[in-house]
């Protein structure tokens, strides 16, 4: 068996920690802000009325990710949504490591080109940490989800954490790993 490294990990070694270094001046390649993992959270609207939901979410969501999702459950009953602790409402994964790079590359030049009027990703959700979030209004853009078999259009939230320890430190590390930010 070969030894597989993905082509952005690849990249990110090899051009992506020397452009950082020499554009914030660090001194040493540990100072060199990285991206730790990716979450992906679905809701999955309705899920108290029709449990179905729950389960389509996580085999779509497994589907998309190449790992399997875990439900999401309520932490605090709201009896005007018929909301109890611990019903589950939606479905999350994480992913790491290669599979994290592999989603990412596959997000990125596959899933985005797929949005209608795509114009770029705003580049002001990031939280001050140097982590960034960008919403997915539709499912239907990953080339894993067979079109005919979606029930109902539902969207996701999708988070890149990085170690970076400002927002301009990140928003740079995303650009050159190839995140397509408005101007």
């Amino acid at each position: 068996m070969t030894n597989y490294v993905p082509r952005l990990k690849t990249q990110y070694k090899s051009e992506i920690v020397q452009q950082l270094m020499d554009k914030f001046g660090y001194k040493s390649v540990m100072q060199v802000p990285e991206l730790k993992k990716i979450t992906i959270n679905q809701g999955a609207n309705g899920a108290v009325s029709d449990k179905k939901l729950v389960d389509t979410a996580i085999e779509e969501m497994t589907q998309i990710a190449g790992q399997k999702a875990v439900p999401t459950k309520a932490r605090k009953a709201i009896s005007s949504f018929h909301l109890r602790e611990g019903m589950p409402i939606g479905a999350r994964v994480t992913l790491r490591r290669d599979r994290m790079y592999e989603f990412l590359d596959r997000f990125i030049s596959i899933s985005l080109p797929r949005v209608r009027d795509f114009q770029g990703i705003p580049g002001n959700s990031f939280d001050g940490g140097g982590n960034y979030t960008v919403g997915i209004n539709e499912q239907i853009i990953f080339p894993e989800i067979n079109i005919d078999k979606v029930t109902r259009i539902n969207g996701m939230d999708i988070a890149f954490v990085t170690s970076a320890k400002t927002d301009e430190e990140a928003k740079e590390l995303l650009r050159l790993l190839g995140l397509p930010f408005k101007n």
